[in-house]
């Protein structure tokens, strides 16, 4: 970790107020506010052993949760008032790609402090594993790597309980980039009531059709990287496949669940000439091809765009996305 990102040290002070309150989970009521002068606290299962609140927007904190074998992180970018303003704010949790270069760190790489100067929103990033696939696995020989169940069950609640957010249903938006892209996609079908925007930068949207010329192939590749750099072997989906998870987790199976949601997605027409930029972008430009088809026909709006290029994040229409989300969610 670079020194920029390193955690500084400093006492934990209690949230104003006393316990956090508790809250419902897609509800149209906002039930949980921490004080800007107040840290977070631990709760819904996470235990924080790291922590950075000495940066104005970006905040970090490090878990030791059950539900990973090891301690993942959370930047949280604050809006540039957060600290003044009193005002509660819609929430974007943008997950990163697959990789081992990937984490919660990857889009402050990326000058996501940049492109949100301004924006009355919290941005949320998450670790997601180098190829966790946002998915509880179906095997695995390192421990629990159940992200799924963390980002879920775990960090949506904590947030709200220790940030002024509005928790429900119009108050949260889901991105991500490549794997998280995809993430997104599954987590805004797999639990609706939760985002109102669903965004995919360069992420794969079916996991049972044609990718790169593979029948399947997301499903493949999904428990292939797993099993090399996740699970130790283990695989997201399973051998032979868990039919009923895929079909969970499979965005053009889930079709109605996108309906009343923002929806934005891009792909690039032209990777360059390397092998994995080849096969990510092409089984991007694919299967997003193949989900389009499946919101046309059934009458669900939805925003995309085909531009040169391979697989990356593309700054302009990460903004041009950002801008729609503001717009979609509740102002704060």
């Amino acid at each position: 970790m670079s020194e920029q990102h390193r955690p500084t040290r400093r006492n934990v002070l209690k949230a104003v107020g006393g316990a956090s309150a508790a809250l419902a989970l897609g509800a149209g009521t906002v039930l949980s506010a921490a004080s800007a002068a107040s840290a977070a606290d631990d709760g819904f299962g996470l235990r924080i052993v790291e922590r950075g609140e000495g940066d104005p927007r970006m905040w970090y904190y490090r878990f030791q949760t059950a539900e990973i074998g090891w301690n993942p992180a959370v930047n949280v970018l604050l809006p540039d008032d957060y600290h003044t303003s009193g005002r509660t704010y819609p929430v974007l949790y943008l997950l990163h790609g697959g990789g081992t270069d990937q984490d919660f760190i990857t889009f402050d790489r990326l000058h996501i402090r940049d492109w949100t100067a301004g924006k009355p929103v919290i941005v949320v990033m998450p670790d997601g594993g180098h190829a966790g696939w946002y998915s509880n696995p179906v095997s695995s020989t390192v421990g629990p790597r159940n992200w799924e169940s963390f980002h879920i069950n775990q960090l949506i609640p904590w947030i709200d309980a220790n940030f002024r957010t509005f928790a429900e249903y119009d108050g949260r938006a889901v991105s991500g980039f490549s794997m998280g892209g995809f993430g997104a996609l599954k987590y805004a079908a797999k639990y609706w009531g939760h985002f109102a925007s669903v965004s995919s930068h360069s992420g794969p949207a079916s996991l049972r059709g044609n990718a790169a010329g593979i029948p399947g192939g997301v499903v493949h590749w999904a428990n292939a990287s797993s099993a090399a750099i996740e699970l130790g072997g283990g695989t997201v989906y399973g051998v032979p496949w868990d039919q009923n998870r895929v079909s969970m987790d499979n965005p053009c199976e889930r079709v109605e669940s996108y309906r009343n949601k923002r929806i934005f997605m891009v792909a690039g027409t032209s990777p360059e000439p390397t092998f994995w930029d080849r096969f990510n972008e092409t089984a991007v430009l694919e299967t997003q091809r193949e989900w389009r088809g499946f919101l046309d026909r059934a009458g669900i709006p939805h925003e995309w765009y085909e531009v040169p290029g391979g697989h990356f994040v593309r700054p302009d229409l990460f903004i041009r996305d950002l801008d729609g989300i503001v717009d979609r969610l509740r102002k704060a």
